[in-house]
């Protein structure tokens, strides 16, 4: 008996591109993902979005940002890795978080993945994915012909999905088994938040851009 499928929100990055970039010195010390968004934190948005879905949430962090996803979810759905430093090891990327998460929800019915710097995606685009995941191994959303998050997995990939790591992701699976759009009318899956700049458009609920390198493709 499988239990729904999961959604795995990836939280584990550096965020290294935000600390950097122009206009963050305001955020000096501060991670992309416990940046300021409305009322809330970028994560906490995203999370609050994830769990309007209605379906599991399952957040896969680093001891620093324990605190912030544990505001949103409980601890026993929380997956915690050690922090990637700025010298990691290349094995340490998107697929270990992944498959991190994937391993720790072995009876899901599937698995859809959202990183957690995703705050616009909206619930009905994660639920409307999910159900696909019945008659497709992968599914993904589509916004205007442009592939975004969230990206399903069905549950006959599990031992594909728990091997995975690297920066790679997922793109090597869904290069090899049929994947199927879910057109929808949500721009937010094409919007990630790298830079401060992405953090103002966000604010104002913009969508500009392709997803970004570290994308499950």
């Amino acid at each position: 008996m499988f239990d729904p499928c999961t959604l795995i929100v990836l939280a584990a990055g550096r965020g290294s591109r935000f600390r950097a970039g122009a206009g963050a010195l305001p955020y000096a010390g501060v991670h992309k993902l416990a940046a300021p968004l409305g009322d809330d934190t970028v994560l906490g948005t995203t999370l609050r979005h994830a769990i309007e879905s209605g379906l599991p949430v399952v957040v896969v962090t680093t001891p620093p940002l324990f605190d912030l996803a544990r505001d949103s979810v409980a601890a026993r759905d929380i997956v915690v890795l050690p922090e990637i430093g700025d010298d990691a090891d290349p094995e340490q990327g998107i697929g270990r978080s992944i498959a991190a998460g994937v391993g720790a929800t072995p009876k899901a019915d599937g698995w859809l993945i959202l990183p957690g710097d995703m705050p616009l995606v909206e619930p009905q685009t994660v639920r409307a994915v999910a159900r696909r995941l019945a008659e497709h191994p992968i599914a993904f959303a589509q916004f205007n012909g442009r592939r975004g998050h969230p990206v399903g997995f069905a549950s006959e990939l599990y031992s594909e999905l728990i091997e995975l790591s690297g920066d790679e992701g997922a793109r090597r699976l869904v290069a090899r088994y049929p994947a199927h759009a879910v057109d929808c009318e949500d721009a937010g899956i094409l919007v990630d938040i790298d830079t401060v700049l992405d953090l103002e458009l966000a604010e104002g609920g913009a969508a500009w851009r392709a997803p970004a390198a570290d994308s499950a493709f």
